[in-house]
């Protein structure tokens, strides 16, 4: 349902005072999972370089010790970097100050669970 033109504008001026009030925009970018995610990838980008350096050094050299500990900082990297990713797409705000009752993760479900539910649902039309 679309606002009115009169919640509009208020929705407007909320907008521009809260932008305009640098605290209120630290601390939502403080608590946005996104801010830190993107640093967050951006640093396993660095590591996968570094672990490449290291494991083309090792190579060059003859050193078994320091091509695997290149690969090894690589790995640990791209794993890094995944889980990174994965954070920034969960776009829920915890709460601005920490008022707010902490989240509880609902329970997952497994494979097997899964599978059981849509042999339940399935259509009965053998």
């Amino acid at each position: 349902m679309p606002l009115s033109e009169h919640e509009q504008r208020l929705f407007e001026q909320i907008e521009r005072s809260l932008a305009e009030d640098p605290k209120f925009a630290s601390a939502v970018r403080a608590n946005d999972p996104r801010f830190h995610a993107k640093r967050r990838v951006i640093v396993a980008a660095l590591l996968l370089i570094i672990g490449m350096t290291l494991l083309m050094v090792g190579v060059g050299s003859n050193s078994t010790l320091l091509g695997v500990l290149g690969f090894l900082v690589m790995l640990g990297a791209v794993v890094f970097g995944m889980q990174s990713y994965r954070r920034s797409q969960n776009t829920d705000l915890r709460a601005v100050g920490g008022t707010a009752t902490r989240r509880t993760r609902s329970k997952r479900v497994s494979f097997v669970d899964r599978l059981e539910e849509r042999w339940r649902r399935r259509p009965n039309g053998s």
